[in-house]
C-alpha cells in the first residue's frame, strides 16, 4: 500500500472518530459541565491513557513494530507470529500486576499527579472513585495498541484506525443511559471508559483472527527477541511520550489552579487533536512499518522519499489547521459546547486555551513524522534525550507563565506548544545532521506555497469573522450555521490559493493513491514474505 493510501485510510477513519468524538464531547460538556465532576472524571480518564499512550502505543508500538517488519522479512509468517506472541505475554506479565497494584494505590498516586486536588477534597475523593473504574482500560487497550501493530504491519490499517469509533459510542451511550441511575454522571462516563476497553480489545482480536494473525495466548519466555523489544521500548517511553507527559504535566499544573481549569485545558485539547489525529496519527502510523521494510530491504533512498512526502502531508493540513483553529478558538467553542452546565466564563477559558495549544499543532504533527526516521532504524535513545529536554523544557515555561506572568490557564498550553516546537527543531536537526533526512526540491517548493495558500486562508477567514461577528456570536443554530459558513469560506480559499500555487496536482493525487507492493494478509497467511517498495 502506497504512503498516501495508507495516510488516507488512517486518516478517513480517525476523522470519523474525531467527529463521533466531537458529539461524544458535546454530551459530556453539557452532562458533566466544567466543575468537580468534570474535573474528577478527566483526571481518571487521562490516567490510563497516559500509560497507554506512554507504553503501549508509544514505546511498546515504536519498537515492536520495527521488529516485527525485520522477522516478517527475514523469517515469514511463523517467526513474526511467534514473536508478536511472544511480545503479548510480556505485556500481560508487567500490565497484570500493575494494574492490581495501581487501582487501589490511586489515593497515593492521585496526590502526587493532582497535589491542587487537595485543596478540593470532594474533587480528589471523586478522581479516586472514578480512576478505579476507568483503570482497568488500560489493559484491555493496550493488548488492542499491539494487535494494532500486527496489523498495520501487514497494511490492514481500517480496523485500527476505526476502534477508537468504540469508545466515542460506549461513552455516549453510557452518560445518556446510565446517569439516571447512579449518583452523578461522573460515575456513568467512567463505567463507559471501562466498557469501551472491552469492546475495543475484542474489536481487533476478532480482526487479527480473520487476517490469519490470531494473537493466541503463550506462556511467558525471556527470548532474544524479547530482550530487544525491552531494549529498544525502555527509552521510547520517555522519548517517544513526550506529548503524554506534557499532557499529564497539564493536569498538575491545572489543579493548582481555580476548579474548571482542567476541564477547559481537556475540552480545548480535544479540538486541537482533531487535525492532530488525522493527520499527524495518521502519518506516524502509516510511515513505521514502511520505513521499516524500505530499510530492512536496503532502500535508503525510498525511506528518505517517503519520509519527505509524510512531512509534505503534514505540513499541507496541519499549517491551515493551526491558523484555522487560532482565528476560530471562541466561536468554535461556543457553538459546540456552550449548553447545559457549561456557560460563556468556561467557553472563554477553553477558547484561550484552545488559540494556545493550535500554536504548536504543526510541531506536534512534524513529530509525528519526523520520530519514525528514529525507530525505523532501531534508534529509540536519541528521541529519549530530545524528550526529556522538552519536557524540561515544559516545566520551565510552566513554571515562568504561571507565577511570572498572568497568563494562567492559557499558559499552560502555551507551554506545551512551545515545547513541541523544541521537540521537532531538535528532532529535525539530528537527521539533517546525520544525512537520514534529506528536505528535498519539492518539500521545500511546496512548503512555501502552503504557507503562501495558508495566510490566503487567513485573510478570508478574518473577513469572515468581521462580517459574522453578530451570528457567530450565538450559541444556537444560527451560531452553527455562521461557523460553518466560515470554515466553508476559509476551506474553499485555501483549495483555490492551493490549486493556483500548484500545491496539489490531480495527476499526483491519482499516482500516489494506487495501491503499491507491499505485504498482503494473504502472504501471511501462506507464508510470504512482504516485498520491499
Amino acid at each position: 500500500m502506497s504512503l498516501a493510501r495508507a495516510i488516507a485510510t488512517v486518516g478517513s477513519f480517525t476523522l470519523l472518530s474525531r467527529l463521533v468524538g466531537f458529539v461524544r464531547d458535546i454530551v459530556l460538556s453539557a452532562v458533566l459541565g466544567s466543575g468537580a465532576v468534570a474535573d474528577a472524571f478527566i483526571v481518571a480518564f487521562k490516567l490510563p491513557n497516559f500509560f497507554r499512550r506512554l507504553f503501549a502505543e508509544g514505546a511498546f508500538s515504536a519498537a515492536f513494530v520495527p521488529l516485527f517488519a525485520r522477522e516478517l522479512q527475514a523469517h515469514g509468517r511463523e517467526a513474526a507470529l511467534a514473536f508478536a506472541r511472544q511480545a503479548q505475554a510480556a505485556l500481560l506479565l508487567v500490565l497484570v500486576p500493575f494494574t492490581l497494584l495501581l487501582i487501589p494505590g490511586m489515593p497515593w498516586f492521585l496526590s502526587v499527579l493532582t497535589p491542587g486536588l487537595h485543596d478540593t477534597p470532594e474533587t480528589f475523593t471523586l478522581a479516586v472513585e472514578f480512576g478505579r473504574i476507568t483503570f482497568p482500560y488500560l489493559l484491555f487497550i493496550s493488548l488492542a495498541s499491539l494487535y494494532g501493530g500486527v496489523l498495520n504491519s501487514i497494511d490492514r490499517f481500517a480496523h485500527v484506525a476505526a476502534t477508537p469509533i468504540l469508545l466515542n459510542l460506549a461513552l455516549i451511550a453510557a452518560v445518556l443511559g446510565l446517569t439516571p441511575f447512579l449518583p452523578n454522571s461522573g460515575y456513568a462516563a467512567s463505567i463507559g471508559v471501562a466498557i469501551a476497553g472491552l469492546l475495543q480489545w475484542l474489536w481487533l482480536l476478532i480482526a487479527c483472527h480473520r487476517d490469519g494473525v490470531a494473537m493466541k495466548l503463550v506462556r511467558p519466555r525471556w527470548t532474544e527477541r524479547v530482550a530487544r523489544l525491552v531494549k529498544l521500548a525502555t527509552p521510547v517511553a520517555i522519548g517517544g511520550g513526550a506529548l503524554q507527559i506534557s499532557s499529564m504535566l497539564d493536569v498538575f499544573w491545572g489543579s493548582l489552579l481555580p476548579v474548571g481549569t482542567i476541564s477547559a485545558i481537556y475540552y480545548a485539547d480535544r479540538i486541537a487533536q482533531l487535525p492532530l489525529g488525522v493527520v499527524g496519527i495518521a502519518v506516524g502510523t502509516a510511515l513505521l512499518p514502511l520505513l521499516a521494510r524500505e530499510l530492512r530491504a536496503g532502500n535508503a533512498a525510498a525511506a528518505m522519499a517517503n519520509q519527505n512526502r509524510a512531512i509534505e502531508f503534514g505540513l499541507l493540513f496541519s499549517l491551515p489547521a493551526a491558523l484555522a483553529l487560532w482565528l476560530l478558538a471562541d466561536p468554535i467553542i461556543r457553538i459546540l459546547f456552550e449548553r447545559g452546565r457549561f456557560g460563556p466564563e468556561d467557553t472563554w477559558r477553553t477558547a484561550g486555551a484552545l488559540a494556545a495549544f493550535a500554536v504548536g499543532l504543526p510541531a506536534f504533527v512534524l513529530v509525528k513524522a519526523l520520530t519514525p526516521g528514529f525507530f525505523a532504524r532501531e534508534d529509540t535513545r536519541t528521541p529519549l534525550y530530545i524528550g526529556v529536554v522538552a519536557i524540561l523544557a515544559n516545566i520551565a515555561l510552566n513554571l515562568f507563565f504561571l507565577y511570572g506572568t498572568d497568563l494562567a490557564h492559557v499558559g499552560i498550553a502555551l507551554a506545551t506548544s512551545l515545547s513541541g516546537w523544541l521537540n521537532a527543531v531538535m528532532l529535525a536537526v539530528v537527521l539533517l545532521r546525520r544525512r537520514q533526512w534529506v528536505p528535498d526540491k519539492r518539500l521545500v517548493s511546496r512548503g512555501l506555497r502552503v504557507a503562501a495558500a495558508t495566510v490566503g486562508m487567513g485573510a478570508t477567514l478574518w473577513g469572515a469573522l468581521i462580517w459574522l461577528t453578530g451570528p457567530l456570536s450565538r450559541p444556537d443554530i444560527t451560531g452553527g450555521a455562521a461557523l460553518a459558513a466560515t470554515c466553508l469560506a476559509g476551506g474553499l480559499a485555501y483549495a483555490l490559493l492551493g490549486g493556483a500555487l500548484g500545491v496539489v496536482r490531480l495527476s499526483e493525487l491519482r499516482y500516489v493513491m494506487r495501491r503499491q507492493p507491499g505485504v498482503k494478509a494473504n502472504d501471511l497467511k501462506s507464508g510470504g514474505q512482504d516485498e520491499p517498495q
